[in-house]
Order: structure tokens, then C-alpha cells, then sequence
């Protein structure tokens, strides 16, 4: 399977999501104070008379010729940003392009790959001849996993078949993706002067749990996600040196496959440990679409890689077979000076139409 789009055509549409990228960037989105881009991309929209919808900070269309009777498909990515950290040398709200690359805050995670997600739907948009739906959703609070951002904006779409979710991967295809559960642990004691043999250590009670967390492995092992990960990431215990602590809180960052649920998970280590427990959320699933999805299957095609990804993105808040990919590098994702090659948006655009063209309107 080659991309079979017309390259002049794709480098036109492409432009077009370069300059909207850079209005993105020039236009501070940090989780929670994404309405102004999401003003842009209404107007984006707009100008190409295509409606859409808004709630909060979210925007998300449908092709014209929607018809309920066929399946959706849906499109999405986030134009929300982390904070800058203090090691850039540029201005992180200046899009800058140099030597190929166009740098700024949020250009590679995940401004291109949703910018180039809008021009494939837009694509799209007005073909009459589709045999599924296209939804698209640009969606806020990714990088903080709020509950104002994909999450409420599901409940307003059709029910979705299949999603591709645009986070930085190099266009390689990530068929699953672990799932978060973070639970905050507490061990009690009794206190006592650290002179004298009196009191109970929480500290002491706190390491033998934290060392069963660090050593257990559960079972069953995800083929293309691995084993479950638990890390112990935060500890705190103590007012002062010569006294006992009668607590000691811990919290521990769990990457979850899908060979267990999230309560499955919760449950094993309720009995495994003396600590007490509370999961902050159970909302962060791990997903995954099958290979043998014509999704997928059209990228391998491509001669794309398929693999299982251990951060989490949107995915997480989708119940249907979902499909992460998009151009763009996870590994700058966050760093200073970020950046993203002006080709792997082009390229990325003709490889998401391509894949999409193959589902969604298969040669007869």
C-alpha cells in the first residue's frame, strides 16, 4: 500500500495546518486556559463553512453527510499545553521555523498531530460517498487528565466505532496503551519519644508494605503491554527527629495492562497490605484496538511499527477500540526548545488520509 494522495494537494492542506499550528502556539492553551485556542480553531473551522460545537473549552464537528444509520469514526487530539520550564531559549509562545524543524510550546505535543487530524477531516468533510462517519474532536485538559476536556464531550458525539487519538509517535502505530491508577496509602503508628522503646514506627510499617509493592509481580503479563508497573513515587512521615511518627503517606503510581481491571488491582493490594488505602481515580484505563483492525492494518501496510505505549494519553477516556499515532516524537514532548519537523506534519497528513481512506471508503 503506497500513499496514494496527490502531493501537491497534501503539501496545500498541510501548509494550511502549519499556519494554524503557529496561531495555536503563539496563543497560550495551559490546561484549564485553553479558550482562546479553542476560539481559533472555531474560527478555523468557520472559515471553511464547516459548524461545530463548543462546550467549555472543547470544539468538535461532523462530516456533512452525517447519517446515524452508519458507524463513526472519531478524530482526536488536544490543544492544551504543560507550562513552559525554565530552560528554554526561545520564547516559548513564538512559533520559530528553523532548518526544517518549528519550534514552540505544544508543537509536538500535540499541536501537530492535531493540526493534521483537522486537515484530514476537512478533507473528508463533504464526501458524500463514505461508508462511515467522521467525528472530530480538538479537546482540552489532556495534560493534566481533567474532567472537562474528551470526557464530556463523548456523551455529546454518536457512538464512536473506532478512534485514532493523535499524540507524537512518528506515525508508528500504538495498538495499546497502559492504563494510571494512582492510589494514595497511609500507614499508621502510635507516637512515642524516640528515646525511650515507646510507640509504634509508622515509618516501619510504611517500608514493609512499600517493599511488597516494589517486589510483587502480578501474574498475568499483557502481550503488548508487559507486566503492570507499581512505583512508590511520594513518601512523607515525621514533625521532628526524637519523635515517633504514628503516620506515613505514600503514593503509588501504577501502570495498568489489560489483562486486570483497575478494581482487580485495588483489591490485590488491599489484601497485600496493612496500610490504608484511597485510588484518586479509576477513570484512566488502559485501551487498545485489535491488529487485525483495517485501521491497523492499513498503517502496516504503510510499514509501520505496532506497539504497546506505557504513557497515557485521551485513550484512557474512550470505550471503544482506539488507535494512538501521529507525527511528532513522544521523547520531546515536555522538553525545552520544543519542536517538531515541518515534513512529519506533510507526512503525517498524507499517511493519516491514506489510512482513513482505506476504511472509510475501501475500493469496491
Amino acid at each position: 500500500m503506497a500513499l496514494s494522495t496527490d502531493t501537491e494537494y497534501v503539501q496545500s492542506i498541510a501548509q494550511e495546518a502549519i499556519e494554524l499550528l503557529k496561531k495555536l502556539i503563539s496563543t497560550p492553551s495551559f490546561s484549564r486556559e485553553e479558550d482562546q485556542t479553542a476560539l481559533l480553531i472555531g474560527e478555523f473551522l468557520q472559515n471553511k463553512t464547516i459548524p461545530f460545537q463548543r462546550k467549555k473549552n472543547n470544539i468538535w464537528a461532523l462530516n456533512q453527510h452525517f447519517d446515524p444509520a452508519k458507524p463513526t469514526l472519531l478524530l482526536n487530539s488536544h490543544h492544551d499545553t504543560v507550562k513552559p520550564n525554565k530552560s528554554w531559549t526561545f520564547d516559548p509562545f513564538e512559533p520559530i521555523e528553523k532548518e526544517g524543524k518549528l519550534y514552540g510550546l505544544g508543537s509536538n505535543d500535540a499541536g501537530g498531530c492535531l493540526v493534521a487530524l483537522i486537515a484530514t477531516f476537512c478533507h473528508f468533510y463533504s464526501r458524500p460517498d463514505l461508508s462511515y462517519n467522521i467525528a472530530l474532536a480538538a479537546t482540552a485538559e489532556e495534560e493534566i487528565s481533567g474532567k472537562e476536556g474528551l470526557e464530556i464531550v463523548v456523551p455529546e458525539l454518536p457512538p464512536i466505532q473506532f478512534a485514532i487519538v493523535g499524540e507524537p509517535t512518528q506515525m508508528h502505530l500504538a495498538v495499546a496503551e497502559k492504563g494510571l491508577l494512582v492510589i494514595d496509602c497511609i500507614a499508621r503508628g502510635k507516637s512515642g519519644h524516640a528515646a525511650r522503646e515507646e510507640g509504634d514506627n509508622a515509618i516501619y510499617k510504611a517500608i514493609k508494605d512499600i517493599n511488597w509493592l516494589t517486589s510483587y509481580r502480578f501474574p498475568k503479563v499483557s502481550p503488548t503491554l508487559g507486566p503492570i508497573k507499581m512505583s512508590v513515587t511520594i513518601i512523607n512521615a515525621g514533625t521532628q527527629h526524637n519523635v515517633v511518627p504514628d503516620a506515613c503517606s505514600f503514593t503509588v503510581d501504577i501502570r495498568v495492562t489489560d489483562q486486570y481491571t483497575l478494581e482487580e488491582i485495588v483489591e490485590t493490594i488491599q489484601a497485600h497490605i496493612q496500610s490504608e488505602i484511597q485510588p484518586r481515580s479509576i477513570r484512566l484505563r488502559p485501551s487498545s484496538i485489535p491488529v487485525e483492525h483495517p485501521i491497523v492494518q492499513a498503517g502496516v501496510r504503510l510499514g509501520r511499527n505496532t506497539y504497546g505505549s506505557p504513557t497515557t494519553s485521551d485513550q484512557a477516556l474512550l470505550d471503544c477500540p482506539s488507535l494512538k499515532m501521529g507525527p511528532g516524537h513522544s521523547e520531546r514532548s515536555h522538553t525545552a526548545d520544543e519542536f517538531i519537523y515541518l515534513h512529519e506534519i506533510e507526512a503525517g497528513v498524507a499517511q493519516y488520509i491514506t489510512m482513513v481512506e482505506s476504511v472509510v471508503a475501501p475500493a469496491e
